[in-house]
């Protein structure tokens, strides 16, 4: 199993030393190649521990000396976070929430979440660019841990085994930047550490090359990566490389336009039965000490870690939960956050997947406040329109506030078991082959019950069901508009949200939003890279 491990600091540690030079190239090609580990590092066989952590650090942090440093020069550091920025994209741009203070990086949030985005906007900047360096950071860990470069510095016996694992774990990340790439963007730069050292303008690589990288690398680490739940908190094993094989496969008709519903049956199947349970409480999910309570230790398949005291920056959560405090409600010592004064609020086609009859209002995913509120947001400058919403907490299980009130302690779970029930579902339904209706229905339960809602029987199992169950189980946690897509209902006028391409009741919006364009400063950084149809 996990144990609690002081992984908050191991990340900070491993990338402070990696990452202690800035990238003035907004490609993320370094200064020179000292901006990575010198020889002397390396010295120390167990700095490659502490490398493996700054890739880790490289999905938490943006830089070394505060909340307020980057080492993406030119980006605000809260626009490069990985986790925020990742959430703006999939959860911001989508149906569910929507933020107050539109002018925020000058104006970069109001094209997100009125889809009017462009190449210019320095939160597609910022996602990419930070992918990016995932991908950077990982091909110099690989040179530097080779077996020849291992032998060179008198370290293969010193390392042992340990190596093999620190390398499928690096090589998972980078797969994992690369899927995000692909599902965002539809293309990005492909650089291995088999290109020569000083090499960071690679080729373009389509949807179709990276489906293929992505599937193989994962496919031929599967091995060398530690099994399910065995491996120190928030590090990667084989259920993560598993749950990323079975979000390419769901998604595959979008990426690639090929069915692999039998394969994402197959990969979902793995994780169920790699050990993972449900945590008794939904709510678990998204406190404070969900890196050791029972979510923790046996729901959350992979977080993204944040501390409040050790890893101060405006990721997702910090955003998140500052964001849920009301301009209306004294919800902070609830939240244990001081608040933003009303910065998030939800749209109403999202309090209505909870307020329309299909749930219980007791139902313990929802989590809207709406008393004195009304559900319709006119102005989004008006804070005290909209519900608003109480799912993250910088509160732990025992009702201890986070020791700091603006940088959380709740890490963000990237990759938990209820996605998975849900994913098999959907593969069933489908049309995949090797699940069961039966245990489709059982998986949806589970949720359902732990949550006090009303079961469903398998009439009900339809993709309309659970795209909108999707939403109750899933909000605010970064799938969102991957699931729209999955299921023909972000572009185009099919479903219409409020402030949907920018008008207050929602209009219907090109295909060529499906994708967002290629940064423009990333093309110019990189010849190699052409900007997507429609941009």
């Amino acid at each position: 199993m996990k144990t609690k491990y002081i992984h908050k600091f191991y990340f900070f540690l491993g990338f402070l030393f990696i990452l202690s030079a800035c990238t003035n190239d907004l490609d993320v090609i370094p200064k020179d190649d000292d901006e990575f580990l010198s020889e002397d590092f390396y010295a120390n066989p167990n700095s490659y521990k502490q490398a493996l952590a700054g890739i880790y650090g490289n999905l938490s942090l943006t830089g070394t000396s505060g909340s307020g440093s980057s080492n993406l020069q030119g980006i605000d550091a809260g626009t490069s976070q990985y986790a925020r920025t990742l959430w703006y994209l999939q959860d911001l741009a989508a149906d569910e929430p929507i933020w107050s203070y539109e002018n925020d990086e000058g104006g970069a949030v109001k094209e997100i979440q009125r889809n009017t985005w462009g190449p210019n906007n320095t939160i597609l900047l910022g996602f990419f660019s930070r992918a990016m360096y995932t991908v950077a950071l990982t091909n110099d860990f690989l040179r530097q841990s080779s077996p020849e470069a291992l032998e060179a510095r008198g370290h293969t016996s010193k390392v042992g085994n340990d190596i093999v694992a620190y390398r499928a774990e690096a090589r998972l990340l980078r797969a994992l930047a690369y899927y995000h790439l692909m599902d965002l963007f539809g293309k990005a730069a492909f650089v291995t550490e088999n290109d020569p050292v000083g090499v960071y303008q690679g080729p373009q690589y389509n949807r179709a090359q990276l489906f293929d990288f992505i599937e193989s690398e994962l496919l031929d680490i599967e091995g060398d990566l530690v099994a399910p739940q065995q491996n120190e908190y928030a590090r990667a094993d084989k259920a993560v490389a598993w749950t990323i094989l079975a979000k390419i496969y769901l998604n595959a008709n979008v990426y690639i336009g090929q069915d692999k519903n039998t394969e994402c049956i197959t990969y979902t199947k793995k994780v169920i039965g790699g050990g993972f349970s449900l945590a008794s409480d939904y709510g678990l999910n998204f406190l404070a000490d969900n890196d050791f309570n029972e979510a923790g230790k046996n729901e959350i398949i992979f977080p993204l870690v944040c501390d409040g005291i050790v890893t101060q920056n405006y990721g997702a959560t910090t955003v998140i939960i500052n964001g849920e405090v009301g301009s209306l409600e004294s919800n902070t010592a609830e939240l244990g956050a001081q608040g933003w004064g009303g910065a998030l609020r939800v749209r109403k086609q999202f309090s209505n997947k909870f307020l329309n009859g299909d749930v219980p209002l007791t139902d313990d995913r929802n989590t809207l406040i709406t008393a004195g509120r009304t559900a319709d947001i006119v102005d989004v400058g008006d804070r005290d329109s909209g519900f608003i919403i109480t799912k993250f907490k910088n509160v732990t299980s025992t009702g201890e506030a986070g020791p700091d009130p603006t940088f959380v302690d709740t890490d963000f779970p990237m990759f938990r078991l209820a996605d998975i029930y849900l994913m098999y579902a959907e593969a069933v339904v489908r049309g995949g082959a090797g699940g069961s209706m039966t245990d489709a229905v059982n998986y949806v339960n589970l949720l359902r019950n732990r949550a006090h809602s009303a079961t469903i029987s398998a009439s009900s199992l339809t993709l309309p069901f659970l795209i909108d169950e999707r939403s109750r189980e899933l909000y605010w946690e970064g799938h969102r508009r991957q699931d729209l897509i999955r299921f023909g209902l972000y572009t185009g006028g099919n479903y219409n949200w409020a402030f949907k391409g920018g008008s207050a009741s929602g209009i219907a919006l090109p295909s060529h939003l499906n994708v967002y364009p290629i940064p423009a400063n990333n093309m110019a950084a990189n010849p190699n890279l052409t900007q997507n149809p429609g941009y």
